[in-house]
């Protein structure tokens, strides 16, 4: 098992503490259409405070986690990686959710570890924003769904090597892909479709505010499959798959040369 792999940019007790903290923000930012409650007669407001701290949350987790962690060598490398990422991603989104960025991603965190995944993936679509003027309220959910995307392929089991390594990344290529999009589909749902309030005139896809968790959970499924799921989030699922499968041997092999090459011994 390569020693690169593990240190490259290795993870701190306190920056796991940061990155938990962070994530359990994140999700809350993310699901709370149903954690919002509404009395009777009262207006429905997102908490439009509470999101705007998630790009600060952002910022402290990402500063925390290079803190330490990193020299010349793997900065060069996130660098280039997170800028390829940002190319494939204007190259290839926008067209059935054929979106060439993830398996990239997904290979860098296999091989330089979760910390490093997760950095990965918040610049790679940071810098996708960048270039294509895509930046708006949805870009730190964005990043940090795919930061969430390049940590998970680097918690995966490290023993697994060969065509069996192979299978692993393209099952988690698949799974990851509609994960993104239902955790996308989320936080934006209410603002897409409205927020509608009980007594008023809704649809059946739309979030009703005060509403039991399960009545809008069921809702909020039958939107994202109608909309997201058999679309978008099926062609992401198809791009991951191909391209980890075909690519993927190749790919693993480059970054593990230069995993090795940006070694950093643990202090």
């Amino acid at each position: 098992m390569s020693r690169a792999a593990e240190v490259a940019l290795p993870i701190r007790w306190r920056t796991a503490a940061v990155l938990t903290v962070a994530s359990i923000a994140g999700l809350m930012m993310i699901f709370w259409p149903l954690l919002l409650e509404v009395g009777e007669g009262q207006r429905a407001d997102p908490p439009f405070l509470f999101l705007a701290l998630l790009p600060i949350i952002l910022v402290v987790v990402l500063a925390e986690m290079s803190e330490g962690g990193m020299d010349a060598r793997v900065l060069a490398v996130l660098g280039v990686l997170a800028a390829i990422n940002g190319v494939l991603r204007v190259l290839s989104a926008g067209t059935a959710g054929l979106e060439l960025v993830f398996f990239l991603l997904i290979l860098g965190g296999r091989v330089f570890g979760p910390a490093f995944g997760f950095v990965l993936g918040c610049l790679s679509l940071f810098a996708s924003a960048l270039i294509t003027a895509g930046v708006g309220p949805w870009l730190p959910f964005q990043m940090l769904v795919a930061g969430w995307v390049g940590l998970g392929a680097g918690l995966l089991p490290r023993r697994v090597r060969g065509r069996g390594e192979i299978v692993l990344l393209v099952c988690y290529g698949i799974v990851a892909a509609y994960v993104y999009g239902i955790l996308l589909n989320m936080w934006g749902w209410p603002f897409i479709l409205g927020v509608e309030v009980p007594g008023h005139e809704q649809t059946e896809l739309s979030y009703v505010a005060g509403a039991p968790v399960g009545e809008n959970l069921h809702r909020f499924l039958i939107y994202t499959l109608l909309t997201s799921t058999g679309g978008w989030d099926t062609g992401r699922a198809i791009t991951n798959a191909v391209a980890i499968a075909l690519l993927g041997p190749a790919v693993l092999a480059t970054l593990r040369r230069a995993a090795r090459r940006a070694i950093i011994e643990r202090t």
